[in-house]
């Protein structure tokens, strides 16, 4: 594939992850599950790295499709890339929008739909892709499309704020066709564009709805269409994506048994994974979780999704790359990661790129009046130099604290979680700032390695060493320190290792 498409489609979904919290923030429609951020990233993540055919790229597309906003977007990107839109731009644009609006039972406009149309529109006008001179107006007719979703859905005018899906769409084409029409990487803060339709009133209730949120993909022949109708006796939101023999299927339904069994009759059930609806609009982020200063943290520190919602943090992705797929690292599934790693699969990290760093910073500070970000130790990642050049060049008034805190792995993500707590009962932030730095000076951690051969398959150890210390059941134990990790000892079983914990628990708290 083209080079500059490559790198736009990159450009494009970093500036999606820059934002994604914020899509999820806003997500009302079809259910209020605050997803649509995440579903987006992990649909389109084969758009991040492309390093195969066109057609390769479409089946990951349809493989990895989850949630209504991320199927209804694999669609358009499947068929857009398909058709090589560096060489007509239009006709692929054409038909995307055709396989986005052609997948769905029962389309909506006032959604991402909406702004698919209003990208046809214009390209169709210009007859080839937006140039730097034809870009802005570009920009300016998708932005309208955005705004007219508050005013077209019942549910979003109800809740005075634009489609999420819609947004997320907006955002990932004007990083895509900026790159494409050779302009800098200068954007403006999307709180700055849509201000007024970003955030839910104080008093919106989320409906609870029953049931399950599907996605299944199916080997099929070529009789399935009728009983494919069948479906929609079952639930709604259905989405329904076909490659060669193989069919994807989205579905929010209260009969999960049953649309498996209609499924399976289908053809060969391939991919099968369901989500509680109820259980996630339970769940969800309070943007209501305000703290005196945001909390903002790196993934290294192990916090999970969950609880950074249930505490208003923000958590900063580097990505999980294992063969030919790479996802954020909080959205890699742990029991698919793990049972690789056991598999002896190679399992490496690869940082956020520099661009994509500078706009969370910009996503942040445009969203919160002051932010506190305790990044992961520099000795481990250039985070904490990426943020301070970002800070020195675009926070005159000071607004973005941001602390290398030397530390790594678990004892950073319980100094953040700790700092959190604390920030949301403080008045005052320079405290805040003081409570995390004590935080990092009282805090230790030891990792005990039980097996040496997932630090072999990350290559972080050579074969040799790895198999000589499984030989001789010899067990380091290692800690993250400011200047990097260092073994604090060894040990050779469980019983060595419980006996060193205790006692470093005891000299800590003695």
């Amino acid at each position: 594939m083209d080079p500059v498409l490559q790198g736009a489609f990159a450009t494009g979904y970093e500036r999606l992850a820059a934002w994604a919290d914020l899509l999820d923030e806003i997500n009302v429609y079809p259910v209020a599950d605050a997803d649509t951020g995440r579903n987006l990233m992990i649909s389109l993540a084969p758009l991040h790295r492309m390093d195969g055919s066109a057609e390769t790229t479409v089946r990951k597309l349809l493989l990895s499709a989850t949630g209504n906003s991320g199927n209804i977007a694999s669609g358009f990107f499947a068929g857009f890339v398909a058709e090589n839109p560096s060489n007509d731009i239009y006709q692929a644009t054409r038909v995307g929008r055709s396989r986005a609006w052609q997948a769905l039972a029962d389309p909506k406009p006032g959604t991402m739909l909406t702004v698919f149309d209003e990208l046809l529109n214009h390209i169709e006008k210009l007859s080839s892709a937006p140039s730097a001179a034809t870009f802005p107006t570009l920009l300016d007719q998708l932005e309208k499309a955005v705004h007219s979703t508050s005013e077209t859905l019942p549910a979003l005018k109800a809740a005075g704020v634009v489609d999420s899906g819609a947004l997320g769409m907006f955002i990932f084409m004007e990083g895509f066709f900026s790159r494409l029409a050779g302009r800098p990487d200068v954007f403006r803060p999307i709180t700055e564009i849509f201000n007024k339709k970003l955030r839910l009133p104080s008093d919106f209730v989320a409906d609870h709805p029953k049931g399950y949120c599907v996605d299944a993909v199916i080997q099929v022949g070529t009789d399935h269409d009728s009983r494919l109708e069948n479906l929609s006796r079952y639930g709604d939101s259905i989405v329904a994506l076909q490659e060669n023999e193989r069919l994807k299927i989205h579905i929010h339904t209260e009969q999960r048994d049953a649309v498996r069994k209609q499924l399976a009759d289908l053809g060969r059930l391939v991919q099968w994974s369901e989500e509680d609806m109820g259980a996630q609009v339970e769940n969800r982020s309070s943007s209501d979780t305000l703290q005196v200063v945001h909390i903002v943290t790196d993934a290294a520190g192990s916090v999970t999704r969950e609880d950074a919602a249930r505490l208003g943090m923000t958590l900063l992705d580097s990505y999980i790359v294992v063969g030919d797929k790479s996802l954020p690292e909080t959205l890699f599934p742990p029991e698919e990661l793990y049972a690789l790693m056991r598999s002896g699969a190679k399992v490496t990290t690869a940082q956020a790129s520099v661009f994509e760093r500078h706009q969370r910073c910009q996503s942040i500070l445009s969203r919160y009046g002051q932010a506190l970000y305790l990044c992961v130790g520099s000795v481990y990642t250039g985070n904490y130099e990426v943020a301070a050049a970002w800070k020195e060049r675009n926070d005159p008034e000071n607004r973005l604290a941001v602390i290398d805190t030397g530390l790594a792995s678990g004892r950073l993500g319980v100094v953040a979680l700790a700092t959190a707590r604390y920030a949301l009962q403080a008045d005052d932030a320079e405290n805040v700032i003081r409570f995390a730095k004590a935080a990092v000076r009282m805090s230790q951690e030891y990792i005990f390695l039980d097996r040496l051969q997932y630090l072999v398959a990350g290559g972080r150890l050579s074969k040799t060493k790895g198999f000589l210390g499984d030989l001789f059941h010899m067990k380091p134990v290692i800690s993250p320190t400011a200047e990097g990790a260092v073994k604090a000892g060894t040990v050779r079983d469980k019983d060595e290792q419980l006996k060193f914990a205790l006692e470093k628990l005891e000299k800590g708290l003695g």
